[in-house]
């Protein structure tokens, strides 16, 4: 499997999805808290055109806090307009950009959350390659999830995918499609509606009622 190229389509197919809105559509909330439709795409494209330098300094600037960098590197890119993230998405798509220490799985599976958290309050849906979906999901509930999702939101739980073959863990069931599986397990509330089992009360109580953060 070649996840870079995976990556590439999935850049593709979010340029595509964008050009298809309206500006009432961009300017939507999405599931990310406190970030629009037009914010999203911009943190997409974010680490595709913004130098080492310029993240080491916003690091340095906010205390080594990366949240609060990536929303202050976040907004200067979302200063371009619709049409320029649209064109950066898809001048950038085959880059191979990962973070620091983590591999080609880390970006794959921001696309596949970052555009659901942009569809689904435009209530729209696309169909998934299972082979991202799955890889996505291994992502999360592996080690090489942190930063991405904390340790006491999957303990005690099993999840199972009923449209796909994958489960992982111990514990109290929840089941669900893959792509809500993925955006419960990274802490969208929106998913919730669409898990069973007998484990999903403990997985909403973990993730609250809050919009995700990033």
């Amino acid at each position: 499997m070649d996840l870079f190229a995976d990556i590439a389509d999935e850049r593709r197919i979010t340029a595509d999805f964008l050009g298809t809105l309206n500006s009432e559509q961009w300017a939507t909330p999405s599931l990310c808290r406190g970030w629009t439709v037009h914010d999203v795409a911009a943190h997409l494209l974010m680490p595709l055109v913004t130098s080492t330098w310029t993240v080491a300094a916003a690091l340095l600037r906010h205390r080594m806090n990366f949240d609060r960098a990536n929303v202050d590197l976040t907004a200067g890119v979302a200063k371009r307009s619709d049409a320029e993230l649209i064109e950066g998405l898809r001048d950038h798509a085959d880059d191979r950009y990962t973070p620091p220490g983590l591999g080609p799985a880390a970006p794959l599976t921001d696309l596949l959350i970052h555009g659901e958290d942009m569809r689904r309050p435009l209530g729209l849906t696309r169909d998934f390659e299972a082979s991202r979906l799955v890889v996505a999901l291994e992502f999360l509930t592996s080690g090489s999830r942190l930063g991405y999702v904390p340790p006491s939101r999957l303990t005690g739980l099993r999840f199972e995918a009923t449209d796909l073959n994958w489960e992982c863990g111990e514990g109290v069931d929840v089941y669900g499609p893959a792509e809500s599986l993925m955006l419960a397990i990274a802490g969208r509330p929106a998913a919730l509606p669409d898990l069973t089992g007998d484990g999903v009360a403990e997985l909403a109580g973990r993730i609250g009622g809050l919009a995700a953060s990033r």
